[in-house]
């Protein structure tokens, strides 16, 4: 069902329309402004494009994640994960998403005040951020699930607000 709504998610807000914000990716994702080693080019890539690659995000976290203990993750299907998307899908759970209670802690604190809709790849994150709290909340035991479900839950309300942006304005 967590699928499901998060597809849903997905879906709708590849639909929705966003608005240019002053505000830099940076401020919510310091990992995506970051230069790869091994090229010039900057860290940033979006997984989804269009709605063929929503359903193949969707097909990545169906297919089951791996997450080892160094919380690197990694499609388990050998046919999915050869894809140059898996790639890119890669590169955003590893290098991009903040993985210590800490940064999403700072990550939920950001989303909360933010002024304005978020850009699509920075939903995208937000929302893969929430897949990974929802494993690590599920893999935790006492304090540390509390911790880890407080964070999901706090995420889930940050996506929600953004969902809900354009018709919580208030009149000036």
């Amino acid at each position: 069902m967590l699928w499901k709504t998060l597809l849903l998610l997905l879906f709708y807000y590849s639909a929705h329309a966003t608005v240019t914000h002053r505000w830099s990716r940076a401020m919510l994702f310091p990992s995506a402004q970051r230069f790869k080693r091994s090229s010039a080019a900057f860290l940033n890539p979006v997984l989804q494009n269009s709605l063929e690659d929503v359903v193949l995000l969707y097909e990545f976290l169906l297919a089951e994640l791996d997450i080892d203990k160094g919380q690197r993750i990694s499609i388990k299907d050998e046919e999915l994960a050869s894809l140059r998307k898996a790639a890119e899908f890669d590169t955003i759970c590893n290098e991009i998403i903040p993985k210590s209670i800490t940064e999403i802690r700072r990550l939920t604190s950001r989303l909360s005040s933010y002024p304005k809709a978020l850009k699509k790849e920075d939903f995208e994150r937000t929302v893969l951020t929430m897949v990974y709290t929802a494993y690590r909340a599920a893999q935790s035991r006492g304090h540390q699930k509390d911790t880890w479900a407080e964070s999901f839950v706090n995420l889930y309300k940050a996506l929600k607000h953004d969902l809900m942006f354009p018709y919580n304005k208030e009149p000036s």
